[in-house]
């Protein structure tokens, strides 16, 4: 496919480009002729993709816990491409452990780079999409961020407090003609659960039967996920070019099936308890 005009392609900086989801948007992205901004804590990682693409794609340095590295990329690109229209926040790893086994320097590092990260990139790059008008923020969530399962719960504790912060973020900038998206994967074949995922080393024997045996299925169907992460990238570059785009999208049998469930759990309780609920203020004047 030929590059499209400047006109007609937009700027992107997508964090977490050297493998995985990430890349494959980057790959995506250029495809389309769009203009992107490639990152990874190591940029080597990624020259590739701007030496393929010399025209449209830069390669920069980005650990989104590094407030001085947010700074310089979202400069950096700003000043390639004029302004940036499309931020992914991609960049985020994995950590099993039951809630017991967690180690508290393990969580919080896990919380700076899925959580805090996310809020620092959004808060670099939004001055400029205020300033034209315009932009779409597309947060790279899980089926973990609607669903809790152990071994996962503290991943899954960074995604739901990222759903929130999507949700409540698209009514704050939908007035200033910003959009906002959450998108949740199942499970994938990436090596999110093999080369990035990290495992508590606090190991109760208590939990060996439930959380342990979760642990070790996770870890031996890492390459057999029926999640193909290609496909993750078409729709992200589908929903980048819609007017409204979705607020979520669930991408994958397993958490469309998972997160129904959920649904309908959770209204039979609200129903079950409906009583309860209404009960609890100070009777009518």
């Amino acid at each position: 496919m030929p590059p499209h005009s400047e006109e007609s392609s937009s700027a992107w900086l997508i964090t977490g480009c050297s493998s995985g989801i990430g890349r494959h948007i980057a790959e995506a992205a250029l495809a389309k002729g769009h203009r992107v901004a490639v990152t990874a804590r190591n940029p080597a990682s990624v020259e590739d993709l701007a030496a393929a693409h010399p025209d449209r794609a830069i390669a920069l340095m980005l650990d989104v816990t590094d407030r001085d590295q947010i700074a310089t990329a979202v400069s950096e690109a700003e000043r390639a491409f004029g302004g940036i229209d499309v931020l992914v926040n991609n960049a985020g790893y994995g950590y099993m452990a039951a809630v017991e086994e967690g180690e508290d320097d393990e969580v919080r590092a896990m919380f700076d780079t899925n959580y805090f990260g996310v809020v620092d990139m959004i808060k670099a790059t939004l001055p400029g999409m205020r300033k034209r008008g315009s932009g779409h923020i597309i947060n790279i969530s899980s089926m973990t961020g609607l669903v809790a399962n152990p071994p996962n719960v503290y991943y899954s504790s960074t995604k739901f407090a990222l759903e929130a912060l999507t949700e409540g973020l698209a009514k704050e900038v939908n007035p200033l003609g910003i959009r906002v998206t959450a998108i949740e994967p199942g499970a994938f074949r990436t090596d999110w659960s093999t080369r990035s995922m990290k495992e508590t080393k606090q190991v109760i024997d208590a939990y060996a039967e439930t959380v342990g045996a979760r642990k070790q299925l996770i870890k031996l169907a890492g390459d057999k996920f029926p999640g193909d992460p290609r496909r993750v990238a078409d729709a992200v570059l589908r929903v980048s070019e819609l007017p409204e785009p979705p607020l979520h999208l669930l991408l994958g049998h397993d958490v469309y099936k998972a997160y129904l469930a959920k649904l309908r759990a959770l209204t039979e309780s609200v129903e079950e308890w409906k009583d309860v609920t209404l009960d609890v203020n100070f009777p009518p004047e």
